[in-house]
């Protein structure tokens, strides 16, 4: 997460009840929310296997966090993932490498499997979830679509953006800035650290 968190949380007075974490990788993200009392639902969404071990490993054992081995986008299906080993599988995309390719000639996908999705709404997570935080490699708004009803609720988005093809037909950050428009946010911060992408922050307007 390029941003920080806890600057976050005092610019704006952030009341943070639940966590939906999209993308949840190795669970990094898990310190930061546990220094936080208010925090007392967390639910993290990671599709890939060998990721999905290491998450449940570090926050499994906490009865707030419930972590579920799937993919989420914008209807319930099947789709490709592209899956590479080297960057911890941190790169690893619904969608197919494009500028993401050239940029970082290291990181080389070595695999194309098929696996399911789901729309976050089928989930139907509670009103005590206020913040969305996703980085999925380009496929954030497909998940946004899937999750119409969810957004009603949500207070706050952290997100990865991109203003670059990254990967092949991502969505750019103003496209992504016109859908959340639609329930009411407002993209209030901005990191370009990755260049070509980086992680935003938004706020529900009152």
């Amino acid at each position: 997460m390029l941003l920080d968190y806890d600057n976050l949380v005092k610019k704006y007075k952030m009341n943070v009840t639940g966590v939906i974490h999209i993308g949840g990788h190795h669970g990094s993200e898990y310190d930061i929310y546990n220094q936080y009392d208010s925090i007392q639902h967390m639910l993290f969404f990671e599709p890939d296997e060998d990721s999905y071990k290491v998450l449940v490993n570090k926050v499994g054992g906490d009865d707030r966090a419930i972590c579920i081995n799937k993919a989420l986008g914008p209807f319930k299906g099947k789709t490709s993932f592209f899956r590479s080993k080297d960057n911890s599988g941190q790169s690893n995309s619904l969608m197919k490498p494009d500028l993401h390719a050239r940029q970082y000639p290291h990181i080389v996908f070595t695999e194309e499997i098929e696996i399911k999705i789901d729309p976050l709404d089928r989930y139907e997570p509670s009103k005590k979830f206020n913040l969305i935080n996703i980085d999925v490699q380009g496929f954030e708004l497909n998940v946004f679509i899937g999750a119409k009803k969810t957004l009603n609720n949500i207070d706050y988005i952290i997100a990865e953006v991109n203003r670059d093809e990254l990967y092949e037909n991502c969505a750019r950050v103003e496209e992504v800035d016109a859908y959340l428009g639609l329930y009411g946010f407002e993209r209030k911060e901005t990191s370009w650290a990755g260049m070509s992408w980086g992680d935003a922050f938004y706020v529900k307007k009152s």
